[in-house]
């Protein structure tokens, strides 16, 4: 193959298009493939068109390597059959054509002549297979057409960045059943897309045959007798190392064999989930799909990513609260999650990534703009929250696994995030960790809800930085008390001592600074003047979840969240209805947040309220059964219930999404009132509550320390909701079980 630095218009070479000009999202309806670090969003028929739009594309880790991709047929756009997605990424998609393509208006010819199934997936390659076959009573000439587009546009160019300069593109080399696009970028580093024709011949006459092969697309030509078949596959490779890119022609049987093994092997690693109910069952295959899918490597080491397109990448929040939801189907989740972020945490003072000792980064990206340093996620450490939380999570993986080995591995990571907690989370020694950003490319809010308005007053101005939120205050007790507790289990009582001593502290300040007396429930935060933002949202559900407040504060709150102010319907928004910057169409203004709910119900759990969790997933079950593969996405629409029949999807959101994924776990676990003391070989059970609809679960393989249990519930007379312990393999478990009225 030949190659040359394109000297044209890069707009018309490789699809670029300028951010400002990039069309919008293109719906809601996607067809999402995954393997490791490559991901492939396009529209439901397995398209990327129209060309650079914002949310579709083939990306390797943060770099878009296909901005257009497009089938087309002889006579006009086939009519779609269906379009579906196996629960282990692989997609049909079929198609027929009509007799109208051909122009028969008078009906002489069968209506559907030619099938054409397309079968997608996606390995160290993406592979689209496309197969024909002919149910005319005669023999046919035909064709089909695939155009591409490769812009190398980085994930943050996408979102709307605007970048004064590129990197260089080449003109792409065509050699007889491949092309190679070639781009590079302002980090030195080569960008390359290849796309190979596999499963043909490069000869005409009968079967199939390469008829045109250029730098844009490829037609392949047909010759199909009567009930016979001809396929072709493009294959698509990505990387950013041109060595990397020779790979053997497979078949596609053994690439969806060994990806379906794959999956498989992953469950059976997982907690296995059935009930009485059958769509309930899917959701659960779903979501322990969707943590491996969502799993990405670096530095050789895995780590699950937030969500699918936006950030398919490490971060601090998403991935320890993602761990602490997954821990009821797998430890792995949050233990990859801890060793990979400890790997990474803050060692000296930087500014320019809002870096500071012990402290646990926000996001991390590899494209080029981050080597490029035009932004500053290599890492980027703006997340106030990411900290205490892993500490709250090193502490409940010990409590579900007494693998003392990790944890003491990580002791030295989680005596620096103790230390960040006390001499640089607390920016003005008030007591309260605060954030303010030092970077000036960083976030301006640093909690979950991150976007510039997400810490709202009740009459909607924005609260200004420095901002004490009261969720991380919670986050900061629990984390305090979680290591006390551990330091106890490792016999280390002095440094106990201190920590409960800071936890029971931190409770103290949160209730006579942040609790509400003429709303019912606590501000989200305080601002730089130290006044309450005084705005109800769903943030102090996150305080049941630290068990930061008392019994009694505890039922106010969860009735809070509860109130038809906050309550849709379908779960409970971030901000009620009737203040000042409620938009229940906007980002975390008045939508609904899977993860958000999840983590107030299992606060409410922490509380005896069992029954007011249930209400919480029956809400996000009944919404769920609206979406695609029963997926709960990243967000939806915090419209009442009571306005219309269906949950309204928000434009751009994630799906999969990895907390939204991992908040059924959390849900269920709420609602069932498990509690794990694995260092004493118990399992607690308080006040279990089957969903509504549901009259028998199992939990299968149930990781308890060492041991694997099967606990099964099951509902009895008046309501009640038994529990059986049926197997334990791998040492002894002791269940107790209680009911709190």
């Amino acid at each position: 193959m030949r190659e040359a630095r394109a000297e044209a218009d890069p707009l018309e070479l490789f699809g670029y298009v300028d951010p400002s000009q990039q069309p919008e999202a293109t719906g809601v309806d996607k067809l999402v493939l995954k393997r490791g670090n490559l991901f492939l969003v396009a529209n439901r028929v397995g398209d990327v068109t129209p060309s650079g739009a914002r949310d579709l594309g083939l990306f390797l880790t943060d770099t878009r390597h296909l901005s257009a991709w497009r089938l087309m047929v002889k006579g006009g756009p086939p009519l779609c059959l269906s379009t579906q997605v196996s629960t282990d990424y692989v997609s049909q998609v079929d198609f027929t054509i009509t007799s109208l393509h051909e122009g028969d208006l008078l009906g002489q010819e069968p209506v559907n002549y030619v099938h054409l199934r397309r079968d997608q997936i996606i390995d160290a390659s993406f592979v689209d297979r496309l197969r024909l076959t002919n149910f005319l009573d005669r023999a046919i000439d035909y064709w089909i057409e695939v155009e591409w587009a490769s812009d190398f546009a980085d994930v943050f160019e996408i979102r709307g960045a605007r970048r004064t300069r590129r990197g260089v593109y080449f003109h792409p080399e065509v050699g007889e059943d491949r092309v190679r696009l070639r781009y590079e970028g302002l980090d030195r580093r080569p960008y390359y897309t290849e796309i190979r024709v596999d499963g043909i011949e490069s000869t005409s006459g009968h079967g199939a045959w390469i008829e045109r092969i250029e730098g844009s697309g490829a037609r392949i030509a047909f010759h199909l007798a009567r009930g016979e078949a001809a396929e072709v596959s493009f294959v698509v490779q990505a990387s950013n190392a041109s060595d990397a890119l020779e790979a053997p022609p497979r078949p596609f049987e053994a690439r969806a064999s060994e990806s379906a093994a794959a999956y498989a092997a992953w469950a059976d690693r997982c907690t296995r989930f059935s009930s009485s109910n059958d769509l309930l069952d899917h959701a659960f295959e779903q979501a322990v799909a969707d943590l491996k899918a969502l799993t990405v490597h670096h530095f050789g080491e895995p780590v699950i990513s937030a969500g699918i397109p936006w950030y398919t990448c490490p971060f601090g929040r998403d991935a320890l609260l993602t761990g602490f939801q997954a821990l009821l189907a797998t430890p792995e989740v949050a233990r990859q999650a801890l060793r990979f972020l400890a790997r990474l945490q803050g060692t000296t003072v930087d500014p320019a990534r809002d870096e500071e000792p012990g402290k646990i980064p926000h996001e991390m990206r590899f494209g080029e703009m981050a080597a490029a340093g035009e932004v500053p996620h290599t890492p980027y450490y703006g997340s106030v929250d990411a900290t205490p939380l892993f500490l709250v999570l090193l502490g409940e993986y010990f409590q579900w696994t007494a693998d003392r080995a990790t944890v003491e591995e990580l002791l030295p990571a989680a005596q620096a995030a103790l230390g960040w907690l006390e001499r640089h989370g607390d920016r003005d020694g008030d007591g309260f960790l605060e954030y303010e950003r030092q970077a000036p490319r960083g976030l301006r809010n640093q909690g979950w809800k991150d976007s510039h308005d997400g810490v709202p007053f009740a009459d909607g101005r924005s609260a200004e930085p420095p901002i004490a939120l009261v969720e991380v205050q919670g986050y900061a007790a629990d984390a305090w008390r979680r290591m006390a507790k551990l330091h106890r289990q490792l016999g280390r009582s002095a440094e106990a001592t201190r920590l409960l001593a800071a936890s029971r502290a931190m409770s103290r300040r949160i209730e006579e600074r942040f609790y509400m007396t003429h709303r019912g429930t606590y501000a989200i935060a305080l601002d730089r003047e130290k006044r309450q933002v005084d705005a109800v949202t769903s943030n102090p559900g996150h305080l049941l979840f630290s068990r930061a407040i008392g019994e009694d504060r505890a039922r106010v709150v969860a009735a809070s969240l509860l109130s038809p102010e906050m309550w849709s319907g379908w779960g409970i928004r971030t901000l009620a209805k009737g203040q000042g910057a409620y938009n229940p169409l906007s980002y975390h203004d008045g939508t609904v947040w899977p993860h958000d709910n999840a983590i107030a119900a299992m606060g409410m759990s922490y509380y005896g309220l069992t029954g007011a969790a249930n209400e919480v997933f029956d809400g996000l079950w009944a919404a769920a059964q609206h979406f695609r593969h029963l997926r709960l996405p990243e967000l939806f629409c915090g419209l009442d219930r009571s306005t219309g029949q269906f949950p309204v999807h928000y434009p751009v959101a994630c799906s999969p999404q990895a907390w939204a994924s991992g908040a059924w776990f959390l849900l269920l676990r709420a609602c069932l009132g498990i509690f794990p003391d694995a260092p004493r070989h118990t399992l607690h059970v308080s006040s279990p509550q089957l969903p509504a609809g549901v009259e028998h679960l199992v939990l299968r393989g149930l990781r308890i320390g060492d041991v694997r249990a099967t606990l099964e519930f099951s509902r009895g007379g008046g309501g009640a909701t038994f529990v059986a312990l049926t197997e334990v393999d791998g040492g002894p478990l002791h269940v107790r079980i209680d009911v709190r009225r």
